[in-house]
């Protein structure tokens, strides 16, 4: 079990930035679950998802060296099925005032079925 965040590499952010980021995509697959369900159980995640909750959190950072790359892993793993977040930051504080696709983060699910998507990526 593990979820594999991809940072974009060619924005050159800061190491803060990218790290509050990286944690606004691992997060996102918890606080959607609060906003469409409201109050949340273990009951309203799948089996893989719960054991991946009550285990280790494993968390995998690779790196992507454009949006279109970004894009292009985004759109494999939801073909694929699998749990994907985009973060688009807002641009207040880097970006220069443009929303801008900064990260996605896949997963949590078995590491064979995220691996088929981002096997290949370097580690960030």
């Amino acid at each position: 079990m593990k979820q594999v965040i991809c940072m974009r590499h060619d924005l050159k952010m800061r190491r803060g930035k990218q790290i509050a980021q990286g944690a606004h995509a691992s997060m996102a697959f918890l606080s959607d679950r609060l906003r469409e369900k409201g109050a949340i159980s273990l009951d309203d995640f799948s089996e893989v998802e719960r054991t991946w909750l009550s285990a280790a959190f494993a968390k995998v950072c690779c790196r992507i060296d454009s949006e279109d790359e970004l894009m292009e892993i985004h759109d494999k793993a939801v073909a694929a099925g699998l749990e994907v977040h985009l973060i688009t930051d807002s641009g207040r504080t880097e970006f220069h005032g443009q929303p801008t696709r900064t990260c996605l983060a896949i997963g949590p699910d078995l590491a064979e079925k995220i691996d088929e998507i981002t096997g290949h990526l370097q580690l960030l």
